[in-house]
């Protein structure tokens, strides 16, 4: 999936889900705290969100992360490249499934990159396992150092982050909605 693949992905799904809910720009930019001027851009394709921005219109349009890029069950899910974030890759490897409430993806970061997500939606928990590199996974004012192997589970409706502490770091996050 390219760039462009993604941005264009992000503003379908973005304008069929206002479509569905007949919900206005002003409304939905009410709902997830991104400005309506943002929100058009995003949906006419003259800009990509970033990692955290696309988070914060999934938490406030109450949509799972992957439903904005993953395709459907059983498609090839390569890693997702997103425009602003050069240093972080997203690779789907288990969609949203509403019967589970849960998704899942493979993260890396390179180049030491340091990524600051927003609260999401109350009570979606994040578990997250370091795969290859050492990762500081913060919130709460505390850095869990998670080197290959380690695992830490955390409740992500407060803002959080994960910084590469070593150059390259790839980890798995498994994301439950309630």
């Amino acid at each position: 999936m390219s760039a462009n693949d993604i941005r264009r992905a992000i503003a379908e799904r973005l304008k069929a889900c206002r479509k569905e809910r007949e919900m206005s720009l002003d409304k939905a930019a009410l709902l997830t705290g991104v400005s309506k001027a943002m929100l058009g851009q995003i949906e006419r394709g003259e800009s990509a969100p970033t990692i955290a921005t696309l988070w914060k219109i999934a938490g406030g349009l109450n949509l799972s992360f992957s439903s904005f890029f993953a395709g459907k069950a059983g498609s090839d899910f390569r890693q997702v490249p997103f425009p602003y974030d050069a240093d972080m890759a997203i690779r789907v490897v288990f969609p949203f499934d509403a019967a589970t409430h849960m998704e899942m993806f493979e993260v890396t970061l390179s180049n030491r990159y340091h990524q600051r997500s927003p609260a999401h939606r109350f009570g979606v928990v994040e578990h997250v396992v370091a795969v290859s590199g050492v990762l500081d996974l913060i919130h709460e004012g505390r850095v869990h150092r998670l080197k290959p192997g380690l695992a830490h589970r955390f409740h992500a409706d407060v803002a959080h982050q994960y910084r590469a502490a070593s150059d390259t770091v790839v980890f798995q996050a498994i994301i439950c909605y309630t």
